[in-house]
């Protein structure tokens, strides 16, 4: 730090901060990134060498000398080393001090694997983590927001009717399973959920697994799961509320974060609201565009989750949610909708076992308007009731999972004759064996049976994961198969694409599969030098993907001229082959890179479209600084960045690209955090907005204020 910006935060924290008597004791408590107390963390004194540890409840008392203040070190396995400065006691008033995960040191907690509780470090099959503390920093409003900035190797864009397309590591959205809290989620528009009912407001953590995972999960889970999360606040009430502005589409966004926590109870509400306004990417007359605006609108978030702990042993956890988001169209207004609930109750029998039940009921509609009123040409309408069972059994490091779902999904929509409706039933049933005959060694066997009823078929899917620790590294090697099943749409269309051709159902339609391998190397440490002491990561893992039976349209000649247009057929497979390398690293004095990068090859019968095309190089980027200067002034200061390469495609794009971005977040005094984000700072603008382009008019800034109203009453 040079001497005139150590003046300026000396300056800055002098005014921030308040005299206090002379102390010589200084106490508080450690709490993780949702509030839970840490036990055994170490806070020691910067100079003195005096170091204590905390108690059970993650309070200490620290007895240095006669200050005011002191500089201290706040250091727990699995977290990033917190500096931070203590106040004297003060009259009784505790120093509360927050560690986040530290996900070089691989020791957080992820269950998307394998279903149970798992450190990131021990679960046998590669898993990327998105923490809390990484969600706030990318101040994202969902999870298109947030994976875009995370992951190479994803993109998101657009396709007809300007709905939401994704592609990941050469699938398509109806590839890849979005869960929350291992729920699934029912309506899709152009083979994609609902994204904007993905927001962040309440999430703990996101979990992406890539590769075929439907021995554990089923449909869908055919290139990759994604999971949101929930957090759990343990603190006696907490309440975040927070707005952002964004110059393009003047775009608002408002929220708030509301739990209480009592000895049985807990409860966690919140609400997100946002609207914008269309932008205009370019002229009408510019032909060679496929977008010329982005349509702006509002959209609304309302989730509740209330847990009872009925004694040690049992929780019951009910939940319940409202979404409703309007799309501003040039002629028209689209319409989405969705209700959400559900109950789960999980009991631990004994130290040994544990056993889950739960019942989920999700309703996504849609409908139009023009001049105000609801035509109900396009009503549509997808409602799924699901009823789970889990059961778990360890011996010693070993351990059994079986469990057993119920479905049924029901569909009416425009794109059925004469508005019909269909109806499914699925079933399934599977099973897991993790075995540990070696602290060093971990092997897990998974197989599963799926039986849909509309369609009569069936599918059963496998997976062997094995995990070898040759110290100091990690190896993973894995085979796992995937399957999707015709939907409803799929087997019973009969839509008139607007005078442009019909597309047709088919019921006789087998389910896609694919056959996953993934091979991966897995490096992590402590440097232990004084200027770069901190910790690393590294994960090389490679990929290949057999993808068959894919289901797509094919030209139907019919019996007759109105008859003829496309129809929903079985494929020849498609072959993915790829390679990711993230490489991470932290020192305990703030200072954090990361890189990312994704190399993909696609063989066979080409997965991409006029909407979805694979991109052969990707990758992103982060350097940043975090730490507390003082007392009451923290700051955070990020660049990051993303690229992505050419397609291998004859398809119109405007080629590769790179868009950087500028984070300044800081918290002053308690609670009060400040964001200012330049993004697209380098103010690319594509030449020819296509469905994949980039969909900036150039640079952009935002600006968000987020108050923690507990910490500040502290």
């Amino acid at each position: 730090m040079s001497r005139s910006s150590g003046i300026i935060t000396f300056l800055l924290c002098t005014l921030l901060s308040s005299a206090s008597a002379l102390a010589d004791t200084f106490v508080g408590k450690v709490l993780d990134e949702t509030g839970a107390p840490l036990a055994g963390a170490t806070v020691k004194a910067d100079g003195s060498g005096t170091a204590v540890a905390t108690d059970l409840d993650g309070r200490f008392r620290l007895t240095v000398g006669d200050r005011q203040s002191v500089k201290a070190y706040v250091s727990y396995i699995g977290y990033i080393t917190n500096s931070t400065i203590l106040k004297s006691d003060n009259g009784g008033r505790a120093n509360t001090i927050r560690l986040n995960p530290d996900l070089t040191a691989l020791n957080e907690v992820v269950v998307t694997a394998t279903r149970t509780p798992k450190a990131l470090k021990d679960a046998p099959v590669v898993t990327r983590l998105i923490s809390a503390e990484e969600i706030k920093k990318s101040d994202a409003t969902n999870i298109q927001d947030l994976l875009t900035e995370e992951l190479p190797g994803l993109e998101f864009g657009y396709a007809m009717t300007q709905e939401t397309s994704l592609s990941m590591s050469g699938f398509g959205g109806n590839a890849i399973l979005f869960l929350v809290d291992g729920e699934r989620l029912a309506g899709e528009t152009m083979d994609n959920v609902d994204y904007n009912r993905l927001n962040l407001e309440n999430v703990g953590q996101v979990e992406i697994v890539k590769g075929a995972s439907s021995a554990l999960y089923g449909a869908n889970a055919v290139g990759g799961v994604v999971n949101l999360i929930s957090k759990e606040s343990r603190e006696p009430w907490s309440v975040n509320l927070n707005s952002r502005y964004r110059d393009v589409g003047k775009e608002w966004r408002a929220g708030g974060d509301i739990n209480f926590n009592s000895n049985r109870w807990n409860s966690n509400t919140t609400v997100q609201y946002s609207t914008s306004e269309t932008v205009k990417l370019t002229d009408a007359f510019d032909t060679e565009s496929a977008i010329h605006n982005i349509f702006g609108g509002n959209t609304l978030n309302v989730k509740e989750r209330l847990t009872f702990r009925a004694g040690d042993a049992l929780r019951l956890i009910a939940r319940g949610s409202y979404f409703d988001r309007v799309s501003n169209r040039a002629n028209y207004d689209d319409h989405y909708h969705d209700y959400s609930g559900g109950l789960r109750g999980v009991w631990q029998i004994d130290g040994t076992q544990n056993l889950e039940l739960s019942y989920s009921y999700d309703r996504y509609d849609k409908s139009r308007y023009v001049g105000g009123l609801r035509t109900h040409d396009h009503d549509y309408s997808n409602r799924q009731n699901i009823v789970h069972a889990l059961y778990t059994k360890f011996w010693g490091a070993n351990g059994l999972t079986a469990g057993a779902d119920f479905m049924h999904d029901f569909l009416n929509t425009y794109q059925f004759k004469d508005n019909a409706d269909h109806s499914q039933s699925t079933m399934d049933a599977f099973v897991q064996f993790d075995y540990n005959p070696q602290p060093w060694l971990n092997l897990v066997a998974s197989v599963r049976d799926d039986y849909f009823s509309e369609s009569d078929n069936n599918a059963v899917t496998a997976r062997l994961a094995a995990m070898f620790k040759p110290a100091p590294m990690t190896l993973r090697a894995s085979y796992s198969g995937g399957f999707r099943a015709p939907t409803l749409k799929e087997m019973y269309m009969n839509f008139d694409m607007a005078g442009i051709q019909m597309i047709y159902g088919n019921p006789d339609l087998k389910p896609e599969r694919s056959h996953n391998f993934n091979v991966a190397v897995e490096r992590g440490g402590h440097v232990r030098h004084l200027w770069l002491a901190g910790s690393y990561s590294t994960t090389v893992s490679g990929y290949y993907n057999y993808y068959d039976r894919r289901i797509t349209t094919a030209d139907f000649p019919g019996d007759s001229e109105n008859e003829a247009g496309a129809i929903y057929a079985n494929e020849d497979g498609v072959r993915v082959a790829g390679l990711d390398v993230n490489l991470r690293y932290r020192t305990i004095h703030g200072i954090g890179a990361s890189v990312s990068y994704n190399y993909l090859h696609v063989g066979g019968r080409s997965v991409d479209s006029q909407f979805s095309q694979p991109r052969p190089h990707s990758a992103t980027w982060r350097l940043d600084f975090d730490r507390q200067l003082c007392s009451l002034y923290r700051l955070y200061a990020g660049i990051s960045g993303r690229y992505l390469g050419k397609p291998d495609s004859n398809l119109a794009t405007d080629g590769a690209y790179s868009i950087w971005k500028l984070t300044l977040r800081q918290t002053v005094g308690r609670g009060i955090n400040i964001n200012f984000i330049i993004d697209n700072l380098f103010n690319y603008k594509p030449k020819v907005y296509y469905w994949n382009s980039a969909p900036t008019t150039g640079l952009t800034w935002s600006v968000g204020v987020s108050l923690d109203v507990n910490d500040i009453f502290k």
